[in-house]
């Protein structure tokens, strides 16, 4: 990757439906230049793919963040407990008391009710707390 792709992947960022002569015109690159250089993206898996992106009010279901304490040596150790629930959208080793923070996406609050009494009743799992999506005010994720 180099300053162009950079670009354009800042400027997809920024709206992925915008047309490629408008991205060629914020790059200065050539139509031509900038779509085959989003195809090489997408192929090389750089780009992996568009979504459609809804405030926190028009979605199903219901998000929450797990902070989680374990005991075991490491991270790596724990992680299979998370991989086996297809509601855990991300799972990430942070700094301080907790361990682990675990994104969810369930379908409701009894669904996510669930998962959290399945990962509580883990016994490398020491201590939970949930922090449940209420509103999502800033949402930059690329």
């Amino acid at each position: 990757m180099d300053k162009f792709d950079t670009a354009i992947i800042n400027e997809l960022r920024k709206d992925a439906r915008q047309s490629v002569s408008h991205i060629a015109h914020q790059v200065n690159l050539s139509r031509s230049a900038v779509s085959d250089r989003i195809k090489k993206l997408e192929q090389s898996g750089i780009i992996r793919g568009y979504q459609v992106m809804l405030s926190e009010s028009q979605k199903e279901g219901v998000s929450a963040y797990f902070e989680v304490q374990h005991e075991c040596a490491r991270c790596a150790e724990v992680i299979h407990i998370f991989q086996e629930v297809p509601e855990v959208i991300t799972c990430h080793g942070i700094s301080g008391d907790m361990d682990l923070l675990v994104f969810i996406k369930a379908k409701s609050m009894r669904r996510l009710h669930e998962i959290r009494e399945l990962f509580d009743g883990t016994p490398d799992i020491v201590k939970i707390k949930t922090h449940v999506v209420m509103s999502e005010w800033i949402n930059n994720l690329g």
